[in-house]
């Protein structure tokens, strides 16, 4: 018995569409026609299709399948380039996975760089989005530091930063300053890369301090830049003393 091209497609589980064009790329041979003119295929149509099927669900494109059936050297050279993307692929979706659990977890972490997932419960929701910006210009050695240095226990007065108020009064921006600046000093002593981040950036100069300056603004109120702006400025002046 003979089969039209609608009952090998539906044999082979794919289209009619799909079968006309592995005709027309000459991957299926095209049958014998009737007197009535219509398509008549055998089994070893339905054989051809299924193999060809086969290859094309394990991920190989359609103009490798000839080389692949050559079983010759590119054919295992194909395979096992197929192999390697696939081995990629899943290494990729794993990390996903990962990734979403983690968000699925505490939804909070989808703020942060991967990395810092784990830093989540303990980190305001503006320095997340700060951290999140900086991922994306300082290099892999930076992020490290940064994550050591934010993954040590927060002092009091980091808190009180953390949590200081936009319309916070002057005596208090400025006492502020002085207690957060030599912990900001020795933090620079221990990472030097937080005094230069250009140095530390895998962009150039410009959009380095792009970034840092819009991210500021943006994550952090008028207290909090204000309360910064006297930190670098006690600790310049201790710079230029020698204290």
């Amino acid at each position: 018995m003979a089969w039209s091209t609608s009952q090998l497609a539906e044999l082979a589980g794919t289209t009619l569409k799909t079968v006309r064009h592995y005709h027309e790329i000459g991957l299926l041979d095209e049958p014998e026609r009737a007197a009535n003119g219509y398509k008549r295929y055998g089994i070893q149509h339905l054989v051809r299709l299924l193999r060809i099927r086969r290859l094309v669900g394990l991920g190989l494109p359609l103009s490798e399948i000839p080389s692949v059936e050559a079983d010759d050297e590119r054919a295992e050279q194909v395979l096992r380039t197929l192999d390697t993307e696939l081995a990629a692929s899943i290494e990729r979706q794993q990390r996903m996975r990962r990734e979403l659990a983690a968000i699925l977890d505490n939804r909070a972490s989808i703020d942060l760089p991967e990395d810092f997932r784990t830093l989540t419960d303990h980190l305001p929701e503006g320095q997340r989005s700060f951290l999140l910006a900086c991922s994306s210009i300082l290099t892999p050695a930076a992020m490290s530091a940064l994550k050591e240095q934010l993954s040590a226990p927060r002092s009091d007065v980091a808190a009180q930063f953390e949590n200081l108020p936009a319309d916070a009064p002057e005596d208090v921006r400025r006492e502020l300053a002085r207690r957060l600046a030599p912990e900001v000093r020795e933090q620079q002593e221990n990472h030097p890369f937080l005094r230069d981040l250009e140095a530390s950036s895998r962009r150039d100069g410009a959009i380095t301090q792009s970034v840092v300056v819009q991210a500021l603004v943006e994550f952090y109120n008028e207290a909090h830049l204000d309360v910064l702006q006297r930190v670098n400025a006690l600790i310049a002046e201790d710079d230029a003393t020698g204290t």
